[in-house]
């Protein structure tokens, strides 16, 4: 392997590596996805190291596989076809922060809670929250979204500008700083979400935000998912400005209280949280309790504490990770779809019909403020039988989200897991993108097998 020797005669010993651990290290994703090994690692500490990267891949043909901190959950990560995985953890700097323009530029391994920890300083925060703590480059590379995103939007909101690397070993930029544009073709959003595919990130310019004077988060019981999830729809249409609106089904608390040691009652919930001045989110909790009342909430508890606030958004966060620890032997597999949110509440239903029929213990959780949700089956990869259900399942709600006019993901994106579904959802558009992808990487050299076939 002409390229791991280059590499190795290039950079620093202790930042190129075919050792055994750390290759494996990189063989994985948090996804139920086959694991599969890189030939080589290397930690580039700048965009001209990345550069100079990429020139090595095109001369020996190599495939080059970005990896954050391997959160992603389709299998991003994993190299398929050997090769380079580029390890950004050593790129962790946040290089500016314009407390006036709000606006911060960091490069790709910072991470989520590395970021608003120093944001605080300046009076801001980042609010995209897809719950690990991922790293911002592959927030962007996945679009990730999260419980906020019916406020603030989603990765593809808050890009203002990105530095990219290209199959060839180019330096370009995407954007600029100002706050709006009409001059070309918007490359934020074509690389936003293009989840390695055509270039690797070394430099991400992202909107802040001020950190709100209040914040409020409440917890809302309902008889059943249907009057959770319209009750969330008739707030929207009222206006009300809520931050987070999520909701977590009758077998997910059950998973959170054995988890957690927490009491709450076993029902379908919805998890809220509102921004803003005391006065105002005084009368937003009041008129939501009204609304929440008129579709049977059976409880509403709200608070301002900020202990309580975050124990609260804590149990939602660990939730994957209480059914990782409360069934041991078992590989978690997750999935989301969003369909139109008036489409949602049988989308859900029909969900939860569908795994009491296949008899799979799953839970239904997710964003209902933006049509997204999500499943959690936990499965034994050595049974073939409950992986073949699993499959199926997902199969099911991806089919029933593109009837109805939705889309296979969206916040986990593409990867290798719901990659035989582009073609049914994007149709001719999907030629497009890989016409695209063909121009910008002809070799096929940027994380193949993701998104796109490898060619």
């Amino acid at each position: 392997m002409g390229f791991s020797k280059e590499l190795q005669q290039i950079f620093p010993k202790d930042r190129v590596t075919t050792n055994e651990i750390i290759l494996e290290h990189h063989s994985v994703d948090e996804s139920h996805h086959t694991a599969s090994r890189p030939d080589v690692v290397v930690f580039p500490i700048n965009r001209e190291e990345v550069s100079e990267i990429m020139k090595i891949a095109n001369k020996y043909e190599a495939p080059v596989i970005p990896f954050g901190l391997g959160s992603s959950l389709e299998g991003h990560v994993i190299p398929y076809h050997s090769g380079i995985s580029v390890d950004f953890s050593l790129m962790n700097q946040i290089i500016e922060v314009r407390e006036k323009d709000l606006l911060v530029k960091v490069q790709p391994g910072v991470t989520r809670t590395q970021l608003n920890k120093e944001l605080k300083k300046y009076g801001s925060f980042f609010p995209v929250d897809p719950g690990a703590d991922a790293t911002i480059g592959g927030m962007a590379a996945t679009n990730a979204s999260g419980t906020t995103s019916v406020r603030y939007g989603t990765m593809k909101d808050q890009v203002r500008d990105l530095e990219v690397v290209t199959a060839d070993g180019t330096i370009l930029h995407t954007g600029n700083l100002a706050a709006k544009s009409s001059s070309g073709y918007n490359l934020n959003s074509l690389f936003v979400g293009s989840e390695g595919t055509l270039g690797l990130f070394t430099e991400i310019t992202l909107k802040v935000y001020g950190i709100p004077e209040c914040t409020m988060a409440a917890r809302a019981v309902f008889p059943s998912t249907e009057d959770a999830v319209n009750a969330v729809v008739s707030v929207l249409q009222a206006g009300i400005p809520i931050a987070r609106s999520e909701l977590v089904d009758a077998r997910s608390i059950q998973q959170v209280n054995q988890y957690n040691g927490t009491s709450y009652k076993i029902a379908p919930t919805i998890f809220l949280e509102f921004h803003g001045n005391e006065a105002g989110l005084n009368q937003d909790v009041g008129f939501t309790k009204e609304l929440f009342s008129d579709h049977g909430c059976q409880e509403f508890i709200f608070e301002t504490d900020s202990k309580a606030v975050h124990q609260l958004w804590e149990a939602r966060h660990n939730l994957a990770y209480a059914f990782i620890h409360g069934t041991p032997g078992k590989k978690m597999m997750t999935t989301d779809v969003v369909v139109p949110i008036s489409e949602l509440a049988g989308a859900i239903h029909d969900a939860r019909l569908k795994l009491n029929e296949l008899g799979i213990d799953g839970a239904l959780l997710g964003h209902v403020g933006d049509g997204n949700y999500h499943a959690i089956l936990m499965i034994d990869k050595n049974n073939p039988s409950e992986v073949e259900i699993a499959d199926h399942f997902n199969k099911h709600i991806v089919e029933y989200a593109l009837a109805c006019g939705g889309t296979c993901t969206g916040e986990h994106g593409v990867g290798i897991g719901k990659k035989k579904y582009q073609k049914l959802e994007h149709g001719e558009a999907f030629d497009l993108m890989l016409l695209i992808k063909k121009t910008m990487d002809p070799k096929c050299l940027l994380n193949p097998d993701k998104i796109f076939d490898k060619y």
